[in-house]
């Protein structure tokens, strides 16, 4: 062992937690004789964190050393020691004769640089220059100080340096190779961890307790459940581990973590005194498989056994709920929370935070961020990303925005953020975003790549996505579903078509989610025949059982295509109960295809599932008022009065130089009004001189022709297309997203005016994108 490495981290001292005290004990009261060694140079700074409370201070250690010929200086080094106080040790340590260090002192010098709190580079050069004094006092050869050595490069993230050392041992213990095999996992390589386990067996090394828990973990980490039973295997016939809780839960995580929930359940089962991490352990192990309802009840069957929960029990239990959506759950464990004291625990603040997020109660979510005393990285995160997520992009940007002050964005922020700019069609945004992550060597996280990807598509600029999307090495199962989806938003359910064919060539099998998006491209393109099979494929082929997505799905399908009675028959033969959305595909359906009567059937299902959503109540008053039945309006309008609802206002906006321009129906705040209107008059004119004339069946309103022609001119879509023609300079396209389902004299307007000033305007409304170019539109009727 005559090498000194150069690099460090923090480290646990292996021969201090680990059995075989009696072997080590006598190890320790060997000595050598004294060498002629010069001390280390002295250094006269001392720390101020040696606890006041002590009898002996540092100061006056050093100056007892100094003066005295012969003093007992291994006792005050390992006070300091025992104290943590690494530099002024290692002062006293290079101040002190050499002769005098004992084996003892010196491997607490190693352990408390591999602890040492705030480790540094500093405390791996420490470390090794009590690796020297071993070395020349001649303590080399002995076990005790080859494990400490193990330990200590290993927890440095020195393992090069660590199995040097390992190799250079002439007698190897199970201590010996128990470090070297926790070095090895503890730095994430497990597979050259088991090698060496591997090695130890057939070297005939006894395994213990400590090698037990060590390679388990590997096998987790692996997956390898064949190897993890067969150690299970082998504890069992050696008879030494039976009654070892810690070897239980050991057992326990691993199956759990190689998906065995089973076999978890079993050595749950047979813990008698289970431990609280025993009970988290089994709850992690239901959450990771998507278990959720029984992890909240294992919680609630913990409590009530009288074990008390951890911080790890909580951040578990708050999880669960949050992929559960299981909002009352969550609130039950915040009560416990604040019971118990753990809401200025950072981890806790933020597992709450994201399970309030995920529930979408961001009101709660707020609350809970604005609360902490600390927050860090993951804390802005996490809100970030819950508004993105709740559809709030607007909060979230301005939290995203207030978190720099204090914190750079890294691979999560920036993946939480691109949904914000996706929600608002926030092209120039996402560009600056995409610069940053290209500054910052982000691009190659494939979390990144899929979520610009999904960010181009959604923005309108499929040519882009498509270009990342091909740059791809390595494309996983998003990645290919947010390409099928785009295409669908675009009305390209060919080219979806055949992204979904490529992907299983490639051999990614599709999920559920896949099969939503392609269901998707085939209902907004008018491909029935090709959706049928699809959903055909999905059950029969691939083994999935459709959910109420899939259903409605195959709703919008059928009824865009104005198989309505159909759709209707296909609802009533579901295997499970439709919902509100299913049933509103239908509705959309009957409003395409003017269907008045299915329509009013239609509507009071969808009233009587969603009482307080007034979009519906608002999309049969629209079918009324489009087949002039005035009377219906006016009842239906009553009825929304009565019930307290508010219509959510049709908006539109168009971002342009960084600055977003929001339009309403009749908008006349916008500076430039009157060019606005003037330009949308002359585009009138021109419309009726080519034979074009207003559809006033959109108007919605009950008066003459003149105030349709008026009411229609007014539609907020119309104002930001128009805005951005006279705003935007030539060749630039105009991208506008509307928070509703564009009207239909709207969509033939628009077509007009891309043929007439030659430009191409993008549209995004609540359904999908419509690309109009020369008087034409990407989605060919079907919206």
């Amino acid at each position: 062992m005559s090498f000194i490495a150069t690099t460090t981290t923090p480290t646990t001292f292996w021969f201090s937690t680990t059995p075989h005290q009696s072997q080590r004990k006598n190890l320790l009261t060997k000595q050598n004789g004294s060498l002629p060694l010069k001390p280390f140079s002295k250094i006269s700074i001392f720390s101020s964190n040696f606890n006041s409370s002590t009898s002996i201070t540092a100061s006056t250690l050093l100056q007892n050393t100094i003066n005295q010929d012969r003093i007992d200086c291994n006792t005050d080094i390992r006070r300091l020691c025992e104290v943590g106080d690494l530099k002024n040790a290692m002062n006293l340590l290079c101040n002190s004769p050499v002769s005098q260090l004992e084996l003892k002192t010196l491997c607490l010098i190693l352990q408390l640089c591999a602890e040492h709190k705030s480790l540094k580079d500093g405390s791996l050069v420490e470390g090794q220059e009590a690796h020297g004094y071993l070395l020349r006092l001649g303590y080399g050869s002995y076990n005790t100080v080859g494990n400490s050595l193990i330990a200590f490069y290993s927890k440095c993230k020195k393992i090069e340096n660590a199995h040097k050392v390992f190799d250079e041992l002439s007698d190897r213990d199970v201590i010996s190779w128990n470090s070297i095999v926790c070095g090895y996992v503890s730095n994430g390589l497990a597979k050259q961890g088991l090698e060496i386990f591997s090695e130890m067996m057939l070297s005939g090394v006894n395994v213990d307790l400590a090698t037990m828990v060590i390679v388990l973990p590997a096998c987790a980490e692996m997956g390898l459940l064949l190897f993890g039973r067969a150690l299970h295997g082998y504890a069992i016939k050696s008879q030494h581990f039976s009654n070892e809780i810690t070897l239980h839960n050991t057992l326990l995580d691993m199956y759990a973590k190689c998906g065995d929930l089973g076999s978890a359940i079993c050595v749950f089962g047979k813990i008698g005194k289970k431990s609280v991490v025993s009970w988290t352990s089994m709850i992690t192990g239901y959450t990771r498989e998507g278990k959720f309802d029984k992890a909240i009840g294992l919680f609630s069957e913990m409590e009530a056994e009288g074990i008390k929960p951890d911080l790890f029990t909580v951040t578990s239990i708050l999880h669960a709920c949050a992929c559960n959506g299981s909002l009352e759950s969550g609130k039950n464990v915040h009560d416990y929370i604040l019971r118990n004291n753990l809401k200025t625990n950072i981890f806790v603040a933020n597992a709450l935070m994201d399970m309030y997020a995920k529930c979408g109660d961001m009101t709660e979510s707020q609350l809970v961020f604005d609360q902490m005393l600390r927050r860090d990285l993951i804390s802005w995160n996490t809100i970030i990303g819950g508004y993105s997520k709740n559809c709030l992009p607007n909060e979230a940007f301005g939290l995203f925005l207030e978190m720099q002050s204090g914190f750079n964005p890294n691979c999560v922020t920036i993946s939480c953020i691109l949904p914000a700019c996706s929600s608002l069609s926030a092209l120039e945004r996402g560009r600056e975003i995409h610069g940053y992550a290209l500054r910052n060597g982000f691009i190659s996280d494939r979390y990144i790549t899929n979520a610009l990807v999904d960010m181009y598509a959604k923005c309108g600029a499929l040519p882009i996505a498509r270009l990342l999307f091909n740059r791809l090495t390595e494309k996983d199962l998003v990645s290919w579903t947010v390409m099928i989806t785009g295409h669908g938003m675009h009305g390209c359910g060919r080219e979806a078509i055949a992204i979904f064919n490529e992907m299983r060539k490639e051999g990614i099998k599709p999920d559920g989610i896949s099969f939503i998006a392609i269901l998707y491209a085939c209902s907004h393109s008018g491909l029935l025949d090709e959706g049928l099979r699809f959903f055909n494929i999905m059950r029969n082929d691939c083994k999935i059982e459709p959910k109420l997505e899939h259903y409605a799905c195959m709703v919008d399908l059928l009824a865009c295509a104005g198989r309505l009675t159909k759709a209707y028959k296909f609802i009533k033969t579901m295997p499970i109960e439709a919902d509100s959305t299913v049933w509103g595909a239908l509705l959309c359906g009957c409003r395409i295809h003017r269907d008045v009567k299915l329509a009013e059937i239609v509507a009071e299902k969808v009233f009587e599932l969603e009482p307080e959503n007034t979009g519906y109540y608002v999309l049969l008053a629209n079918i009324y008022a489009e087949a002039e039945k005035w009377e219906e309006v006016k009842k239906l309008r009553e009825r929304i009065s009565r019930r307290g609802l508010r219509k959510s206002p049709g908006c539109s906006w168009i971002e342009i130089n960084k600055k977003v321009h929001i339009f309403v129906a009749r908008d006349r705040s916008n500076p430039q009004y009157k060019k606005i209107e003037l330009f949308l008059e002359r585009v009138r004119m021109r419309m009726k001189e080519e034979g074009c004339f207003p559809d006033k069946r959109y108007a919605l309103v009950n008066a003459g022709d003149m105030e349709k022609e008026e009411a229609l001119c007014g539609h907020s879509e119309k104002l930001a297309m128009a805005f951005g023609i006279l705003s935007l300079p030539p060749g630039k396209t105009v991208r506008v997203t509307k928070n509703l389902r564009v009207c239909g004299d709207c969509h033939e307007v628009a077509k007009f005016m891309s043929k007439m000033v030659g430009k191409e305007i993008v549209l995004r409304d609540s359904n999908r994108f419509h690309h109009f170019k020369d008087g034409r539109c990407s989605c060919r009727g079907y919206w």
